[in-house]
């Protein structure tokens, strides 16, 4: 089996240990160092990765780190029992809301942002889950 992890670029490693610890309740995993944590309590790890802004974003791009809103084809959904308590949770935490809840054939969920302008979704499956569009 291939094991997945999920690596989020920061400028800021401690507030985004602080964001994702309160707004999604994950936990620091035992490996950190200088300019990287892990976090642990989804179904994959997730290692936050200090990169500063505007610092290059690949070696053969000229595309720099924006930490302002931004859109990108690879986002989290993380699925939570009671929606409105972790929307409530999220924004607490430093989340802003882009679109609120929403109903879907396969239950509801809300559009969000963590404080370095990544998009993540909250979805609450109702009955099968995704299944229910089958």
């Amino acid at each position: 089996m291939t094991e997945l992890r999920i690596c989020i670029d920061v400028p800021d490693l401690q507030r985004a240990l602080d964001f994702y610890t309160c707004a999604l309740g994950l936990l620091p995993g035992r490996r950190r160092g200088d300019s990287w944590a892990e976090l642990l309590g989804a179904s994959a790890p997730i290692d936050l990765l200090a990169k500063g802004q505007e610092t290059p974003a690949a070696p053969s791009s000229e595309a720099l780190r924006d930490y302002r809103r931004h859109w990108t084809p690879v986002h989290l959904d993380v699925v939570v029992e009671e929606l409105e308590e972790a929307v409530a949770r999220a924004l607490g935490c430093g989340a802003t809301l882009d679109q609120p809840v929403q109903v879907k054939e396969w239950g509801r969920m809300a559009n969000l942002a963590d404080p370095f302008g990544h998009g993540f979704c909250l979805l609450e499956f109702r009955g099968k889950g995704y299944d229910e569009v089958l």
